[in-house]
């Protein structure tokens, strides 16, 4: 191994790893809503992609963190990259749309993997007390990659189509090789190499069953609740009546409002505490989501769509903060990465079910009313069975 790379660079070449990520997820809520007038897809076809693609995180997740405790987090960074920019690149080149739900796994996997990874390697390498604004801050590079995505929307897909939007994705290929050279990581940071079975038996003995129980309910929750209604973000506003191009615009204007959510939470968590900071960040996604389902008209739409990017943004920055926070080194990416994979089983679940009820004419107060039940549900659990982590060192 090499020098440990200086916090600040990390965070910004991990950053821009994320960027990307983010990028390509948002450019799929985007797609989606293309993809239903060229293709004739059905409500439940459009909520498959968005599944499809959450099976692939969570698959991801899962493999690529124990994959990162047995030979390092920069070499399963670089790989995770890979498959998904080659994957978008590919997506862009079919017509079928089995086929692209079978890329859309692929590109999802790497998505998946690359996420816990990356916020792993930051949290093992800075210091403990700029530590949990340090990763709220590498999250909020999400916000720019959907910042980046809704622009692309909005002047790309109009006039040249969704295929040269999702192609630009593929580019991010060549910041793998710069990670290859620009990127190195600490000494210690290939532990002890454990089996996914033994991994999970030891997430679930003391002292980390609670830790983890608690992991897996909120990320279940949250990422239920993310994939459903941003996935969705889009398509909803044409159901309330929008025209596509006018959707893609609300949209941009919505995203905009991530990034002030992540530098607040990232300002607040070390001067609250992660538990108070995700709470709260939580309860206000759960009110926003209700104040997005009834607004009656443009006005209220973006200012509860923009409090919806601020408050759930914001959180997820969080989240991805603590979650490494409960683990020592030898578990710490795997008991990530296998939280983060039972959140996308959320993910695939969230998509289906708004597809599946749209189609049966259920409203959108009634389905937007059930994630904001789910992010209550994650709130009980951090207050009953999380503990505080902030200024805890780190293995």
């Amino acid at each position: 191994m090499t020098t440990q790379t200086a916090p600040r660079r990390l965070l910004v070449i991990s950053g821009l790893a994320w960027l990307f990520d983010a990028m390509d997820v948002g450019l799929l809520a985007f797609v989606i809503a293309a993809l239903k007038s060229e293709w004739g897809l059905s409500a439940t076809e459009m909520g498959w992609i968005g599944s499809i693609s959450s099976l692939g995180m969570a698959v991801g997740a899962v493999f690529f963190g124990i994959l990162a405790d047995r030979i390092g987090r920069k070499d399963v960074l670089i790989f995770t990259l890979l498959l998904f920019s080659v994957g978008a690149g590919l997506s862009a080149l079919v017509s079928s749309y089995v086929l692209f739900l079978i890329i859309r796994f692929f590109v999802g996997a790497g998505l998946g993997g690359e996420l816990p990874v990356a916020s792993t390697l930051v949290s093992e390498s800075v210091p403990v007390a700029a530590r949990g604004r340090m990763v709220v801050l590498l999250e909020s590079f999400w916000a720019g990659g959907w910042l980046l995505s809704a622009l692309i929307a909005y002047f790309v897909i109009p006039q040249w189509g969704w295929r040269i939007a999702v192609l630009g994705s593929a580019l991010t290929a060549l910041y793998a090789l710069y990670l290859r050279y620009g990127l190195h990581e600490q000494p210690h940071a290939v532990s002890a190499k454990q089996s996914l079975r033994q991994n999970l038996i030891t997430l679930w003995r003391a002292p980390y069953w609670q830790k983890t129980l608690m992991l897996w309910i909120v990320w279940f929750m949250v990422v239920f609740s993310y994939y459903g209604m941003f996935l969705w973000l889009p398509s909803v506003m044409v159901i309330k009546g929008y025209s596509l191009i006018n959707s893609f615009g609300y949209s941009l204007i919505m995203t905009l409002a991530q990034l002030p959510g992540y530098f607040i939470a990232a300002w607040l968590v070390e001067k609250w505490g992660r538990k108070l900071v995700l709470s709260l960040f939580l309860l206000g996604t759960a009110f926003s989501a209700m104040g997005f389902a009834t607004a009656g008209n443009v006005g209220l739409l973006l200012t509860f769509g923009a409090l919806l990017s601020f408050f759930n943004l914001g959180a997820w920055g969080v989240l991805y903060a603590y979650s490494p926070e409960q683990y020592p080194l030898a578990i710490r990416a795997s008991g990530t990465g296998i939280a983060a994979g039972v959140g996308r089983l959320g993910g695939i679940l969230g998509p289906l079910m708004v597809g599946s009820l749209v189609a049966e004419g259920v409203s959108l107060t009634l389905i937007f009313g059930i994630f904001a039940t789910a992010i209550v549900l994650a709130v009980v659990a951090i207050i009953t069975l999380g503990r505080e982590t902030k200024g805890v060192v780190l293995d």
